[in-house]
């Protein structure tokens, strides 16, 4: 007694479609994780700098407030 085939007969040119459909949608995907990784690697790039100006300017903004209360410190008092 012969067992039944379990997978089932498809033609040759509709195989050759789906595959054919299969792989574009893999070009596809790989295009689109490029461009993703590429504007991945952008952003971290953009935060990095960033993140270095915001430093540069919270230093500023402490040498500013330290010179301010230096010119502050050597004003009279106001009397009442």
């Amino acid at each position: 007694m012969a067992l039944p085939n379990p997978t089932p007969r498809v033609a040759p040119s509709v195989l050759e479609s789906e595959l054919a459909a299969l792989e574009r949608k893999q070009v596809s995907l790989i295009a689109h994780t490029r461009a993703l990784r590429a504007a991945n690697e952008a952003l971290r790039r953009d935060l990095a700098a960033a993140h270095a100006r915001n430093q540069a300017l919270a230093a500023r903004v402490a040498e500013a407030r330290e010179r301010l209360d230096a010119l502050l410190s050597r004003l009279p008092e106001a009397a009442d």
